[in-house]
């Protein structure tokens, strides 16, 4: 096959620029096919294509941009599926998806990545795309990431996005709980932490458990009043049904998890108005119910979530979304904690928010990014579970790439 060493060397270049910096041997092949090679040459050539990926792959990122840039010509660049793959029982005009960010500073480029992936869905096939501020844990709430938060997605999703805070949907979390309480399938206990962790690790029942639906409807009134249980005193809990084992569930993130509870802090914006606040597992159902979410793609960290969810779908009658979840980027030499950021920025490290050093949505928008350079990184990820290592040269090698 006539320059089949110097197609391939681009063939490998261009995928390992798509993947990471790691190119894939049958990619490769499936790119010279286009270009004449014959399956019944394969064996003829596989030993010197496997050599050239090996090559490519021993190169740094910023190696393989610079030999590509000298062999791009000679490629076409129709050969290799753009975007992500095709979204499971998703009807045009019909894909519902969410992200919910909690409101603890802005958006970095880590929130970045699956957001942006929920979001080309959407944007690929017609419906709805909401950004949920999880903001009902007043104590862990920076009162400026609400508007840095709307900003930020207001640009990396052109506008097309709603913007919703849990905190004014309170009725609606305290409507699902008087249904869980009424099917019997939760309930009010009164444990202390350790004595419900001493239950639980023992694989028993707590006496609070075999409370009538009665005595738990008149104790989350008593949660709910100012002159009932005391901060700390009482918790709202999932029960988790005997067909998932109950308390003797082999997970024991699965036993009867809290659904709700008592946190007199004040709010940024509710003020003092609840001293109920849901637990993530009670709001994000009932928000994802209510919203009729069709697809979730989420990071891989919350697949306990996930099932505990599933738990109170099933019981509530309701079909669960479709759902993926993704392995997340861990960058070496970049800060991602938010908590450190703040620090940084009160001790005069870093400028602000949108600092060069930090790598936050504002950042990288005041570098020259563009929301296209995203979606492009969301795209080269896919669907993956694997998490990613990479340091701040090769991230910003990769994006450059994607910002051209």
């Amino acid at each position: 096959m006539k320059n089949l060493s110097k197609l391939a060397h681009a063939y490998a270049l261009k995928n390992a620029l798509s993947h990471e910096g790691k190119a894939q041997q049958g990619a490769v092949i499936s790119s010279l096919f286009h270009e004449g090679l014959k399956k019944q040459d394969v064996k003829k050539y596989i030993r010197e294509i496997n050599d050239i990926v090996s090559s490519v792959n021993k190169l740094s990122l910023e190696e393989q941009s610079q030999e590509f840039e000298e062999l791009k010509s000679i490629i076409s660049e129709r050969h290799e599926r753009e975007g992500l793959p095709e979204l499971p029982n998703a009807k045009k005009g019909k894909v519902i998806m969410r992200i919910s960010p909690a409101p603890s500073g802005p958006m970095h480029v880590g929130n970045a990545i699956i957001a942006v992936m929920n979001y080309l869905y959407v944007k690929r096939y017609g419906g709805k795309f909401y950004v949920r501020i999880e903001d009902t844990n007043p104590e862990n709430i920076y009162r400026p990431a609400y508007k840095l938060i709307e900003k930020d997605f207001k640009w990396l999703f052109e506008g097309n996005a709603e913007i919703v805070m849990q905190s004014e949907r309170m009725k609606i979390y305290y409507d699902y709980a008087k249904k869980l309480i009424r099917k019997n399938n939760a309930y009010v206990c009164t444990c202390s932490g350790d004595e419900f962790r001493e239950f639980s690790k023992q694989k028993k029942e707590c006496p609070c458990r075999k409370l009538t639906v009665k005595e738990n409807e008149s104790r989350w009134k008593k949660m709910l009043s100012k002159n009932g249980y005391a901060q700390g005193e009482a918790v709202l809990r999932f029960k988790t049904p005997d067909e998932f084992f109950g308390m003797k569930n082999p997970n024991p993130a699965m036993r009867d998890f809290p659904l709700a509870r008592i946190n007199e802090t004040e709010h940024p914006l509710q003020k003092n108005k609840y001293r109920v606040w849901p637990l993530m597992n009670l709001s994000v159902t009932a928000d994802d119910i209510d919203m009729k979410m069709t697809h979730i793609i989420r990071g891989k960290d919350h697949k306990d979530n996930a099932e505990r969810q599933k738990m109170i779908y099933k019981v509530l009658g309701k079909k669960y979304p479709w759902i993926a979840f993704i392995g997340r980027y861990k960058f070496r030499d970049f800060e991602l904690s938010k908590t450190k950021i703040k620090q940084g920025i009160l001790s005069g490290e870093y400028s602000g928010w949108n600092d060069p050093k930090i790598p936050t949505i504002s950042s990288l928008k005041k570098q020259g990014y563009r929301p296209e350079a995203f979606f492009r990184f969301a795209e080269q990820k896919g669907l993956s579970e694997a998490d990613r290592v990479m340091d701040k040269k090769e991230f910003f090698t990769l994006l450059d790439s994607f910002n051209k």
